[in-house]
């Protein structure tokens, strides 16, 4: 486990890198992202001890911007004794989380174009996997480690063992296996409002970020995160159902509700 008072050293000046840069948020894994004065560039710095990730976030950015999705693109590379930084062409617009609902609202069907697009991207191309059997294999460790955040647990599991909530899980897992075989496509990993930009002046996205776990796996893993964190933004039950529908129809296909539950109750298990 790395020390987290050694991100607090790591910066772009320490690296050698010029131009002035300012801190924007220190991130959960300990990173720190800055962003450059003329605001188009962002710099995501991490220790020594987290170097690994941060290339393998590179390297998805790099292989992503080449398949027509809009996202991020790797501008440069900066590795020290202290860490190593990612910069990166900043995605213009604002973050889907930070509009009102009826802007949101504009948004969904471009919002549902986007996904689409991103899914539709040939999985055979894609050298970066996120198997089910993977994603229970961190969900393991991280909860073996006691290192589960509860605020990022649904609100009637907050007071529950992790542990038990990882068994309560277990069962679904060989059927869950199959289906994700089934319908594996290239996702996000993290698709939640934050890392959606969208265009104030358009409604459409204009790009993707924070690629750190793309890859290829159930795309219901990715919709699960999508459809529940917009559900916050939506006034009340009977509208976020209505979204979910519209959505639904404007990406092509029949929801399947159980496997939505199944990801969403899985994902926060596996941060920490």
């Amino acid at each position: 486990m790395s020390d987290r008072s050694a991100p607090r050293t790591v910066s772009p000046a320490l690296l050698g890198m010029e131009g002035d840069w300012l801190p924007v948020t220190a991130g959960e894994s300990g990173a720190f992202v800055f962003r450059s004065a003329d605001a188009t560039r962002y710099a995501k710095c991490v220790p020594a001890a987290d170097v690994a990730d941060l290339a393998a976030e590179r390297d998805r950015i790099a292989w992503l911007s080449g398949q027509g999705v809009p996202g991020p693109r790797v501008l440069d590379w900066y590795a020290g004794d202290a860490g190593s930084c990612l910069v990166t062409r900043a995605v213009s617009g604002v973050s889907a989380d930070q509009v009102r609902a009826e802007d949101l609202r504009a948004s969904w069907g471009h919002i549902a174009d986007a996904v689409r697009r991103l899914h539709e991207v040939p999985v055979s191309s894609c050298p970066f996997h996120r198997g089910l059997d993977d994603v229970v294999a961190v969900a393991r460790d991280v909860v073996a480690r006691d290192a589960v955040n509860p605020e990022f647990l649904p609100l009637e599991q907050q007071h529950v063992p992790p542990a038990e909530l990882l068994t309560r899980l277990g069962g679904e897992i060989p059927r869950r296996r199959d289906q994700a075989v089934a319908d594996t496509v290239v996702c996000h990993g993290d698709l939640c409002l934050p890392n959606i930009i969208l265009d104030p002046g358009t409604s459409r996205v204009s790009g993707f970020i924070d690629l750190g776990r793309l890859g290829a796996a159930d795309r219901h893993a990715d919709l699960a995160l999508l459809l529940a964190q917009a559900r916050e933004t939506w006034v009340d039950e009977g509208r976020a159902r209505a979204a979910d529908m519209a959505f639904a129809e404007r990406y092509g296909i029949a929801l399947d509700h159980d496997r939505l539950r199944f990801y969403l109750h899985l994902d926060p298990l596996t941060w920490g």
